[in-house]
């Protein structure tokens, strides 16, 4: 389980296949990455191949349901390990499992602060709740203003510096994840 709080930004260094390789040397010193370790890639849960690395599989499901088809050698990505169980909860639960690959349709400044507006596949639209969770390329962010499979997230400065988000352009294809709380509680209810 992850919270949504991006820990480090790497590079891809190869995306072929089913290889994924990053360059994220300075991401955690003196904690190296142990294998079989679960870290999660702009928002996809992945296995570390060997200690000390972030090597990855990616398997045919994972290509279908994410955006690293279109990723390219230097394109950065958020990196979070996973949750301890002594850690602070500081975003909203998170498993890794990405729902869907959506589109940045515009990026707009106000002030400081920098508005992004992004599209959901329209099926995914039910889980777009004011105020409620979503998360993007791994990062936990609040939904604002959900029309149509369309809403908005305010970023601060500080996600901004510390995420990928700073490197976004309108076009660019990111990893959505939808609330699992609310999917739980759908499944429970239509039965």
């Amino acid at each position: 389980m992850f919270t949504g709080i991006i820990q480090a930004v790497g590079k891809i260094k190869e995306n072929q296949g089913s290889k994924l390789e990053l360059n994220a040397e300075t991401a955690w010193p003196g904690d190296p990455i142990q294998a079989g370790e679960s870290i999660a890639v702009n928002g996809c849960c992945l296995t570390a191949l060997r200690d000390g690395e972030l090597d990855f599989d990616l398997s045919p499901e994972t290509r279908l349901r994410t955006a690293f088809n279109n990723s390219k050698p230097g394109s950065p990505v958020n990196l979070e390990r996973a949750m301890r169980p002594m850690d602070r909860f500081g975003g909203h639960i998170v498993q890794g499992h990405v729902d869907a690959v959506g589109e940045a349709v515009t990026i707009l400044q106000d002030g400081e602060f920098m508005v992004f507006r992004f599209r959901a596949p329209e099926e995914f639209d039910r889980y777009l709740i004011d105020k409620g969770s979503v998360t993007v390329d791994g990062i936990s962010l609040t939904v604002v203003n959900p029309v149509g499979g369309e809403f908005d997230v305010w970023v601060v400065p500080h996600t901004l510096a510390n995420t990928t988000l700073g490197s976004l352009r309108a076009g660019d294809l990111v990893n959505l994840e939808f609330d699992v709380l609310a999917k739980h509680i759908e499944k429970l209810i239509t039965r």
